[in-house]
């Protein structure tokens, strides 16, 4: 029997989460096509009769100053320490670029077990052979395979190789795992990622979710529990913000309850119905107290 920690690193929006969410045949991640959606170490776990694999998904790296972007790096790093197999995720659509170059210092100074996966090879106008080539050359004693997370191709093969570079031991999580997140925090997760959809790349990096309570009732009124309420807060850091998330006459908000709550219920075994509201608290990303809460 094997079992595994599995780092997942690569630069933002390189399919990180889309890859463990393919892996583990449910939702594990939130995905956009804004950078660094991901900003916590999610733990995705596929179960085999080989043994159980646990894949965590860590914040895109980013070369900035600002203390969030600072802080999410350290993350990444944290998580290093902590894993068995590091595997680096490449975006076959996207040139080298300084952060890329980071990366791979990182990459080389791991001294445990790790491959390296180029990803997105199903879309068209990639750049594939260059990096096939910088990669082989700078790492010619490190098994390269080439997936797409989307569709699937190549995933086996990856899957294969793990566990044959995996320790041995026992599972540490039941076999009908796919995470470990706690029911609140998948919550906040999926309604944070309603408001990245739908307000794209006016204010993605400027919210967090903050869920004030939940609780269990019946939406007749009588009987046994069959929904869970919850109320929420959408922070943004500024009134401008504020009136986006919220849109003309509440209509924006309103589909992203609408859009939340359709996927949470299908996510739990319960209904679960939000009461969303906007509050305004600035400059929330340089308050460090709150920055050791949400980026765990």
């Amino acid at each position: 029997m094997k079992f595994a920690f599995i780092a997942v690193i690569g630069r933002p929006s390189s399919g990180k989460s889309t890859f463990i969410n393919t892996v583990c045949g449910e939702k594990v991640s939130i995905v956009s096509n804004v950078p660094q959606t991901t900003r916590n170490k999610i733990r995705g776990i596929y179960n085999s009769s080989r043994g159980q694999l646990v894949f965590i998904d860590t914040p895109g790296f980013n070369l900035s100053e600002k203390k969030f972007n600072q802080r999410l790096n350290t993350t990444i790093q944290n998580v290093l320490k902590e894993v068995d197999i590091l595997l680096y995720l490449v975006d076959a659509t996207r040139m080298f670029g300084q952060e890329e170059n980071e990366l791979l210092l990182q990459f080389e100074n791991y001294s445990g077990h790790k491959i390296i996966v180029i990803n997105k090879i199903d879309i068209q106008n990639n750049i594939l052979k260059s990096h096939r080539k910088i990669l082989r050359e700078r790492f010619k004693d490190i098994d390269i395979f080439e997936i797409s997370s989307l569709t699937g191709i190549g995933i086996d093969r990856v899957i294969d190789k793990l566990f044959q570079i995996s320790p041995e031991g026992e599972r540490q999580y039941p076999d009908d795992f796919y995470t470990d997140q706690e029911p609140v925090f998948r919550i906040s997760e999926i309604i944070r990622e309603k408001v990245i959809l739908e307000t794209r790349e006016e204010i993605p990096h400027s919210i967090y979710i903050d869920i004030l309570d939940t609780e269990f009732l019946n939406a007749t009124g009588e009987g046994i529990s069959d929904t869970m309420w919850v109320r929420a807060l959408v922070i943004v850091e500024r009134e401008t913000q504020k009136g986006i998330v919220i849109g003309h006459r509440g209509s924006k908000i309103k589909k992203i309850r609408i859009a939340a709550e359709k996927e949470l219920s299908a996510l739990f075994p319960y209904r679960i119905k939000l009461d969303l509201r906007v509050k305004v608290r600035k400059n929330w990303r340089k308050n460090d107290h709150l920055l050791n809460t949400l980026l765990r």
